[in-house]
């Protein structure tokens, strides 16, 4: 592709933006980012409560997850660890250094009522505000759009830090994926230098590591554990499809149910990038793929997550895993078929005629079987494109063209399933 150096040096740039450490599910590690941000300006022995307002979706992704290193559940307690615990430089990896006596504190607080969450009233669909108080002093943190992007500070009425709307790097990321496409995204991860994705590898470390720990250890519903006595039953197949779904579905085992490694993410989820990730690492062991062809395998996998996800809201009534699992599938692909484009276009295809419509209900345990569904898709929409099959388009919302078949799916999540997120929210929040 021509004058391809600026917009391959702006992907690499989203890549190492959007890829990151996280330690837990980044909804409340938002939160305690916030918090730990707001505790830094200010005397920790002497504050007093926390008052915390978060948009409907993260507190619909707060509500029931485990909070890593602390055995609890919910958005209070990862206020409190964030203002006791939390490393405030360390931004989606916050929460990494817990000390046993700095949590007794933070659950002494907790339970001492000092601490409260409510929604905010706001139009963002990520939004966190911290509130953190001592007796004679108050410091406002805010963030907006993605995770970790502070927006505002402010100490006793008095403004610390505002960010410049122009400053975003979610337009950033927008302006460059604006410009992408499905056939760009596999000549920049066929052809950029090796020493320039190099970093990406990094992916495959952490999350491995986390999928390891998911088996070793009980987490959650423990569905990969599961999975894999069934084999042993000889209820399951010791395949490569088994190892996809059990091998990914761990690391998403340990991730919801506190484990204190951290995942590498995907566009602010650790699950989007355990799904973008496990996937092609197995099928790279599986075939004894090279560092460089996993690199390139992963570098494609991540940025088609990425660019499938800046079409919708970060959050929304979608389950991003499923997005994040078209990328799985693009990877795999490259590794079964290498330097076959129309096979990555059909695969995509596949799975969005596949899982359409996969909804989001907040981050708790049972995302590790939403995880592991997505990787079975992924693997499924494989096969299919390596034979040549692909579901058409007089078939459903997909179309012949990829690009439409990807613009159809999140124009679902963009606009028809916001009446479905405010029902999810509402089932949510009045059950009995």
């Amino acid at each position: 592709m021509e004058n391809n150096t600026a917009i391959w040096q702006a992907l690499i740039d989203v890549l190492k933006r959007l890829v990151l450490p996280a330690t837990g599910c980044t909804e409340p590690i938002s939160l305690a980012y916030a918090c730990a941000t707001a505790a830094t300006y200010l005397d920790k022995d002497h504050i007093t409560r926390v008052n915390a307002k978060v948009s409907p979706n993260l507190m619909k992704n707060g509500m029931g997850v485990t909070v890593p290193g602390t055995g609890m559940v919910g958005l209070p307690i990862a206020a409190a660890v964030g203002v006791f615990c939390g490393d405030a430089q360390a931004e989606l990896d916050v929460l990494k250094n817990i000390s046993p006596i700095e949590l007794e504190r933070a659950k002494a607080f907790l339970q001492q009522k000092r601490v409260s969450v409510e929604i905010a009233q706001t139009n963002k669909v990520l939004y966190t505000e911290a509130n953190v108080y001592t007796d004679d002093s108050h410091v406002k943190v805010c963030i907006e759009d993605h995770h970790t992007n502070i927006v505002l500070i402010e100490k006793d009425g008095q403004i610390i830090f505002q960010k410049d709307p122009a400053q975003q790097t979610n337009s950033d990321t927008t302006t460059v994926m604006e410009q992408a496409s499905i056939e760009l995204l596999y000549d920049f991860a066929c052809h950029i230098e090796f020493d320039k994705i190099k970093f990406i590898l990094h992916a495959a470390e952490l999350n491995d590591a986390l999928s390891k720990e998911g088996l070793k250890n009980t987490y959650g519903l423990s569905i990969a554990a599961l999975l894999k006595q069934q084999i042993d039953k000889g209820l399951l197949s010791d395949d490569l499809l088994s190892k996809v779904m059990i091998r990914t579905t761990a690391a998403s085992d340990a991730r919801m149910g506190g484990a204190t490694l951290p995942a590498m993410s995907n566009s602010g989820s650790g699950n989007q990038g355990i799904a973008a990730t496990m996937p092609v690492v197995v099928i790279a062991e599986y075939i004894n793929a090279d560092e460089e062809r996993l690199a390139r395998a992963l570098v494609l996998s991540h940025v088609i997550a990425i660019y499938i996800h800046s079409k919708y809201p970060p959050l929304s009534a979608l389950c991003a895993v499923s997005t994040a699992s078209m990328g799985a599938a693009a990877g795999m692909v490259y590794l079964l078929d290498h330097d076959n484009i129309n096979s990555v276009n059909m695969a995509i295809c596949n799975m969005v005629g596949d899982l359409t419509g996969i909804i989001c209900d907040g981050a708790s345990n049972s995302c590790a079987m939403k995880v592991s569904t997505s990787a079975s898709s992924a693997f499924k929409a494989v096969l299919m494109a390596l034979n040549g099959v692909r579901i058409t388009g007089n078939e459903g919302i997909v179309c012949d063209c990829v690009e439409i078949s990807i613009n159809n799916l999140c124009a679902l999540a963009s606009k028809s399933m916001q009446q479905t997120d405010v029902q999810i929210i509402n089932i949510m929040a009045n059950k009995p």
